[in-house]
């Protein structure tokens, strides 16, 4: 990459203080100190500090290599395949631990198309910080002289509220296109500015992503998605070729999935429980409305069943979603049935059912946009309210709906939605 750097910008006088680092990297950082390593706190942990942020996590950079950081601290591990870090944990707490990285890409394993497959060589903190994805993202603190030092321009673009690329931006995304989605996160973040210019590498990035493991995207979808501001970030997405690469079946102008991210964002404010199933399952609702309406006019549960899991599977090719998320957006989805029916015959079996406040929420949620909803709504939200008694009554209400006649009992199938 760059064969001479220039000197470091070093500063004392900044926002960060050190009542507010987390006491576990400084341990890490200290103990790597005593032992000659040269470390420092670099990253997202700095970037947010100057920002005025509380960071999600404190990551920690070294001159020493990962098998001397695992011979440091006896509850480490390493992980990490195109390059290696050591993860130090306390108690369920991680610091992340990365060695400076070399900054010549000529020492690095990348496929023709420049997607970086293994980096295993190590280099000096000038290089390491040449080789950070952004600006905002290379500064290094010094907790010993209480120092932040930039190579790249960083706290400039942090004064600015700037995204810039470390290089040029098609490189660095030919190296790693997942860099997008991570542009466009700390952008909303933030509430920084995108680099305008890479409006014109959203096609070709968008391409190169399907080179990426399904299972990587899952974990950037829950950064994307479930940190508080996934509506600015789905705002953004929808207007991309990105929105169609990572959810090729969801319609990026359906308001229902923007008003979702909303909702979680505001879930996520209150202190309140959220779950990759219901994103999921709002992303994924009107593929599988259609499908089911076309292959299910009749209703049946276990055509629902086969169609849910069509669904799903299409989008596994793009994004890894484990399978309890997965089985979650699937029974969502078919409550949805039971909930616009109201058959008085399962009332009483599907408020009992353990995805009814997911469903009852995706429900009023649809009602927001489809009319003939509102009332189904209101209904069921009434019924929570009762008790046993006064549920009977509403129910009694209810048009009588009616029953198939068995005249040969079988065995249900384990995949029935009747039984739950």
């Amino acid at each position: 990459m760059q064969q001479a750097v220039p000197d470091p910008i070093r500063i004392s006088d900044h926002a960060i203080n050190q009542d507010d680092l987390d006491r576990h990297a400084l341990e890490v950082v200290t103990t790597l100190h005593e032992n000659g390593y040269d470390a420092y706190l670099v990253g997202g942990c700095v970037r947010d500090l100057l920002c005025g942020e509380k960071p999600k996590d404190f990551d920690v950079a070294t001159d020493a290599t990962p098998e001397q950081v695992k011979e440091l601290f006896r509850r480490s591990r390493l992980v990490g395949r195109r390059f290696p870090i050591a993860h130090v944990r306390f108690g369920r707490h991680i610091i992340e631990v990365s060695t400076f990285r070399q900054g010549q890409l000529e020492n690095v394993e990348t496929t023709d198309q420049g997607l970086i497959l293994k980096d295993h060589v190590y280099g000096s903190i000038a290089e390491d910080a040449f080789r950070r994805d952004f600006t905002i993202n290379a500064l290094y603190y010094d907790i010993r002289e209480h120092e932040i030092i930039d190579y790249v321009g960083g706290l400039e673009h942090i004064a600015d509220k700037q995204i810039q690329f470390i290089g040029v931006p098609a490189e660095r995304l030919a190296e790693d296109p997942v860099r997008i989605l991570r542009a466009i996160r700390f952008a909303a973040k933030l509430d920084f500015q995108l680099d305008p210019t890479l409006a014109d590498l959203h096609e070709d990035t968008a391409e190169r992503l399907e080179e990426i493991p399904g299972a990587r995207l899952f974990d950037e979808f829950l950064k994307l998605f479930l940190s508080g501001y996934g509506g600015n970030v789905w705002a953004e997405l929808r207007e991309t070729p990105l929105a169609r690469s990572l959810f090729p079946s969801c319609n990026p102008d359906n308001d229902l999935v923007l008003a979702a991210m909303r909702n979680t964002d505001q879930r996520i404010a209150d202190d309140q429980p959220v779950t990759p199933g219901f994103l999921i399952a709002v992303l994924l609702w009107e593929d599988f409305e259609f499908r089911n309406k076309r292959d299910n006019e009749a209703g049946k549960p276990e055509i629902a069943y086969e169609v849910a899991m069509d669904t799903l599977a299409i989008q596994q090719q793009h994004i890894s979603v484990p399978r309890r998320f997965s089985i979650f957006a699937r029974e969502v989805w078919q409550l949805q049935s039971r909930l616009e029916e109201r058959n008085p015959r399962f009332i009483k079996r599907t408020l009992g059912h353990k995805r009814f406040r997911a469903a009852f929420d995706f429900l009023v949620l649809r009602a927001d946009y489809d009319n003939s909803l509102k009332s189904k709504a209101i209904w069921w939200e009434e019924i929570q309210e009762l008790d046993d008694q006064a549920q009977e009554k509403l129910i009694s209400e209810l048009p009588k709906k009616g029953g198939r006649r068995r005249n040969n009992r079988r065995k249900p199938r384990s995949n029935d939605f009747n039984q739950y």
